[in-house]
């Protein structure tokens, strides 16, 4: 695990946008794991400009997207589809059809015999819940667990309603990529900032590996990397 402080998000998000860009470079064909929330904006902001100067193109991937609410339609600005489009898809060079999201109508374990029959995420983009989580997998998810549909946690539903009208409009059920799902991407970049992260991020990277932090499963990965702003790494006893 290599594990690199920067000083604050902008500076994070750049060379997060370095890691992704290099990634795309030498294998524009791959399979790339995208993930949705706060934290990366930033670096599909950065990819965005960067394909814009022509630095980088997606016309060529297969995207994987990690997770995706139950009980939002597609075009709800709420969605992850919607979140996608509207933050990276519809300002890049990505083929629609090549874009794939965890089913909510459908039989989750496709979602990973689709990644199977593509051999693989070869990158997988990765943000820290506050309460440990990585993708929609609550504490308590079993480390060999598989796509499937979850009951979010009530912190996982506070952290979330700052996006909406009322808390109560969070929808309380989600499909995500399972752990052991996650797990077997050739490369992962997990992303984290902000103060709100510091602990989840201390117990996650030097706590030991247990189910009740499903980020701590990373540490048995064998090519993680993992970019933090100084408010984020705070907590960790290396720096």
């Amino acid at each position: 695990m290599v594990i690199d402080c920067l000083e604050n998000y902008e500076a994070m998000s750049s060379r997060a946008a370095d890691v992704v860009a290099s990634a795309i470079s030498e294998k524009p064909t791959g399979v790339f794991g995208f993930a949705t929330g706060s934290t990366p904006v930033g670096l599909y902001k950065s990819l965005i400009a960067r394909y814009q100067r022509g630095e980088v193109t997606f016309s060529k991937l297969t995207t994987i997207n990690l997770d995706e609410y139950i009980g939002l339609s597609a075009d709800h600005e709420q969605s992850y589809r919607f979140f996608m489009q509207h933050n990276l898809f519809g300002h890049v060079d990505v083929q629609p059809e090549c874009v794939h999201f965890p089913p909510v109508n459908g039989e989750p374990a496709a979602f990973d015999d689709l990644i199977r029959n593509k051999k693989g995420i070869d990158l997988q983009i990765l943000g820290l819940g506050s309460n440990g989580h990585i993708g929609f997998n609550e504490p308590g998810s079993a480390f060999d667990s598989r796509t499937r549909v979850v009951e979010l946690e009530s912190s996982t539903i506070r952290d979330n309603a700052r996006f909406f009208e009322h808390q109560r409009d969070v929808p309380r059920q989600a499909v995500t990529m399972g752990i052991k799902t996650i797990l077997e991407a050739h490369q992962i970049l997990l992303l984290a900032s902000g103060a709100n992260k510091a602990n989840a991020v201390a117990r996650s990277l030097e706590g030991p590996q247990t189910e009740n932090v499903p980020g701590s499963c990373l540490q048995s990965h064998p090519n993680v990397i993992v970019l933090l702003d100084e408010a984020a790494a705070a907590r960790l006893t290396t720096k």
